[in-house]
């Protein structure tokens, strides 16, 4: 994750429940972030988690893709942190 994180700077996420059933559950997700030379993305995919009897995740199985977006491309605009409760989610905005 140092690396990962070190990598993708100014990272902002919007995740969406898609299904749930006992102890998994899946997510659609999106995430923009710059690159240190300043280029931007969007990597967006899906996510299953499966879930142990005492909580903690047991299997992650997850799908991305990085597409390479101008700034002006960017819908995620917020300041760094939390989404704002305000802010549309991925359906809103025709992810």
């Amino acid at each position: 994750l140092t690396a990962k994180w070190s990598r993708e700077q100014d990272y902002r996420l919007i995740k969406g429940l898609w299904a749930y059933d006992g102890n998994r559950i899946a997510v659609r997700f999106a995430y923009e972030w710059r690159n240190d030379a300043g280029a931007w993305y969007r990597s967006y995919g899906n996510e299953n988690w499966e879930f142990a009897t005492d909580g903690l995740m047991a299997r992650r199985i997850a799908s991305i893709n990085d597409l390479p977006i101008s700034e002006g491309e960017r819908l995620f605009h917020w300041p760094l942190g939390q989404r704002p409760k305000n802010h549309p989610g991925l359906e809103e905005l025709g992810l």
